[in-house]
């Protein structure tokens, strides 16, 4: 059985996830006005790895005996004024569910839970590479200013980004 306090503590983290798929979907909402499909694509791939972060959540608290708690998802900016910002907010963003991750893993120490910090491995890996994917896309922005046949390029390589479930 797991602990009142984890419980809440990852239907916290659950919400934030759904709040994450929500600001993504924002990002691909943008990015399809702007006719830049393939960056649309990438945040379209990030809006289903973020609803698959908060199901695996959902299903580990009710395998655990716990009960899942949705809350009230916080509306999301809508408005951005260039590519490199958007990609600015959303490597930020990663940074921010890192340290939440990390601040639950904490959390499970304190509590002496195994299950729980085991399982929150998994999402300290993820936060890695997601911050790193983020930040490449970033650093490539930025070298070619936000604009130009750069741009261009960079649309068509994300528009070769699949959503591949992890396998566990």
């Amino acid at each position: 059985m797991i602990s009142k306090k984890i419980q809440d503590a990852i239907n916290t983290q659950i919400n934030r996830e759904l709040f994450s798929e929500y600001y993504y979907l924002s990002m691909a909402s943008y990015f399809n006005s702007a006719g830049l499909n393939g960056f649309e694509n990438f945040f379209l791939v990030q809006v289903e790895e973020e609803r698959f972060h908060a199901m695996k959540m959902y299903r580990f608290l009710n395998e655990r005996g716990g009960r899942v708690f949705l809350k009230e998802i916080e509306a999301p900016k809508t408005e951005f004024k260039s590519p490199l910002e958007v990609f600015e907010l959303a490597y930020e963003h990663e940074k921010l569910v890192s340290s939440l991750i990390n601040n639950l893993v904490d959390l499970a120490i304190q509590e002496n839970d195994h299950a729980a910090r085991n399982f929150l491995n998994w999402f300290v890996e993820e936060q890695v590479e997601e911050e790193a994917s983020m930040d490449a896309i970033l650093n490539k922005l930025k070298l070619i200013k936000g604009e130009g046949h750069g741009l261009l390029m960079l649309d068509n390589e994300l528009a070769q980004r699949v959503f591949t479930p992890p396998a566990k």
